[in-house]
């Protein structure tokens, strides 16, 4: 073999890809190995290593000793020349789109090497890949995780889109109490006596909104014809539009009336055969104070004076009115006593009925059989006052149960109140008078919210917020020291809308509860799919 053939045997050339089927020829194109002998082959399956080669060679035909002489510089130099040594110290050499190896050794050929082989001893060494069983496994695991990582997606994505809020942060606004002081009365020196208002009572004042003097049981001279005429409508009631029954007088009510005469007691003029209504004898109980009639009109309704007195400690203690004793029907008995506060009660249980309320009022009455009955409440039409009984006896003085209507802050006051002791009924009614005006001082008015009144505050962790508020302005009448204690209770809520309700606030006054709605001032609403996505925490937990 000449120069030249020795040296383009040194030379393995490869060619960078000619794309143009010109100049490739027959000698040009690549040709498939020969196949290697059946013992070549064997021998590679069992593992064998040929002396002076390489076992790391992955290839079966490709030279170990190209495979460990790449050039790890990829760049061609496309004019002719060295191009450097590599890590063999071989020269590399470049021709236009070739390149080649000059080691000055000549390279161990074999005559039947094809393209393939020429190409497997220049090319990268490529890493060995796995099996193709493990990569079919893989890319199955790979596949069934995408899948579970997507359906873990879509139902996360459907877990925030139905879960529920977190729910809204509230805050109750502070709400200071009040104090204010009890008025002072003008009350009169003498005696005892309590003041009530229907609707106003005070439980913490036994029932009453003040008083003075003993809280004990006294005499209540006729002020105990009030029990006697209550007890016998509730035995005997007028129904609405009639004057009750029809009432015929016999000798024992004539002999009635002589008895009380006999006890300086007051009287009616009864005569046997008389007729009346039963409102009509209740006018002549009421107004002149007929102490006769008290007795004929209990036996009338009872059959007896002893069944009558049993009724009303029944009727009394089913009123609450355990401090009232009666032992006769008219009062002039000492014995029959009540306290103060029992009997505003009875007066307030009196203006209340729709019988008894208007005779009291009443300063006269015409009653046919009888003749013109005086009202002995020479205070009516006075002060406001329109009723209710006068009393006298030695022991119990002069007496009066009154009832006053009158207008307080806008709004109609209906006072009941009774002062038992005086000397005199004139000097009692002065003094009534002197103390109704101090009575009607002690109310006041009592803010319990304003309109758009500030009770609380919702936050939402998306940063929306709304006030519970009052939606009108609220205001109650009382009388005498106030106290006042707010307590607010606010729903819990996820999102709301402007307007709908939220809770209550609830306002005391002197013990009284008075419940306040409370609405919203703005609304929260639903942050929307992309606020839940980005917070699985706060939906989650």
């Amino acid at each position: 073999m000449g120069a030249g053939a020795g040296r383009a045997a040194r030379l393995r050339v490869l060619d960078r890809g000619t794309r143009s089927g010109a100049g490739r020829g027959a000698a040009g194109r690549l040709r498939r190995p020969a196949p290697r002998a059946r013992g070549d082959r064997a021998r590679s399956r069992r593992g064998r290593v040929e002396p002076g080669r390489s076992r790391r060679g992955g290839h079966r035909g490709h030279d170990p000793d190209a495979a460990r002489g790449r050039l790890a510089e990829r760049g061609v130099r496309r004019s002719g020349g060295a191009l450097g040594a590599d890590a063999r110290g071989r020269t590399l050499r470049g021709s236009g789109g070739h390149r080649a190896y000059d080691d000055g050794v000549s390279s161990p050929t074999r005559p039947d090497d094809s393209p393939i082989d020429v190409l497997g001893a220049v090319l990268p060494e490529q890493p060995a890949g796995p099996p193709p069983r493990r990569r079919r496994v893989g890319a199955i695991i790979g596949g069934a995780l995408a899948v579970v990582l997507v359906g873990a997606g879509g139902a996360y994505s459907a877990t925030a889109a139905s879960a529920e809020l977190p729910v809204a942060t509230a805050l109750v606004a502070q709400t200071p109490g009040a104090t204010t002081e009890a008025p002072v009365l003008a009350w009169p020196a003498y005696g005892s006596g309590a003041i009530g208002a229907v609707g106003f009572d005070d439980a913490e004042q036994d029932g009453v909104l003040a008083s003075y003097g003993s809280t004990e049981p006294v005499p209540t001279g006729s002020i105990a014809k009030v029990v006697t005429a209550l007890v016998i409508l509730a035995a005997r009631p007028i129904a609405d539009g009639t004057d009750g029954a029809d009432i015929t007088f016999t000798s024992a009510d004539v002999g009635h009336y002589t008895d009380s005469l006999a006890e300086n007691g007051s009287v009616a003029p009864v005569s046997a055969g008389l007729e009346l209504t039963q409102r009509e004898a209740l006018t002549v109980l009421m107004l002149p104070s007929a102490n006769n009639y008290s007795k004929s009109l209990a036996i009338w309704a009872f059959g007896s004076e002893e069944a009558y007195l049993a009724a009303a400690r029944t009727w009394l203690d089913q009123q609450g009115l355990t401090r009232t004793v009666v032992t006769d029907t008219s009062g002039l008995s000492p014995d029959t006593v009540s306290t103060t506060s029992d009997m505003v009660r009875l007066g307030e249980l009196l203006v209340a009925d729709p019988v008894l309320a208007p005779i009291v009022a009443l300063p006269r009455a015409d009653v046919p059989g009888v003749g013109v009955v005086q009202n002995t409440n020479t205070l009516l039409g006075r002060g406001g006052v329109d009723g209710i009984k006068t009393g006298t006896t030695d022991e119990a003085g002069s007496c009066l149960l009154f009832s006053v209507d009158t207008v307080v802050e806008g709004e109609p006051v209906t006072l009941v109140g009774v002062v038992v002791g005086a000397r005199t009924h004139p000097q009692l009614a002065s003094d009534i008078l002197t103390l109704l005006p101090s009575v009607e001082a002690g109310f006041r008015t009592v803010p319990l919210t304003t309109e758009g009144q500030d009770f609380g505050s919702y936050t939402s962790l998306w940063g929306e917020s709304a006030v519970a508020e009052t939606p009108e302005a609220r205001s109650v009448l009382t009388w005498g020291a106030v106290t006042t204690s707010t307590t607010v209770e606010l729903d819990p809520l996820e999102t709301v809308a402007d307007g709908a309700g939220v809770g209550t606030a609830t306002v005391s006054v002197n013990g009284t509860p008075y419940e306040l709605p409370l609405v919203a001032d703005g609304s929260i609403e639903d942050p929307g799919f992309g606020w839940r996505a980005s917070h699985p925490a706060e939906l989650l937990g």
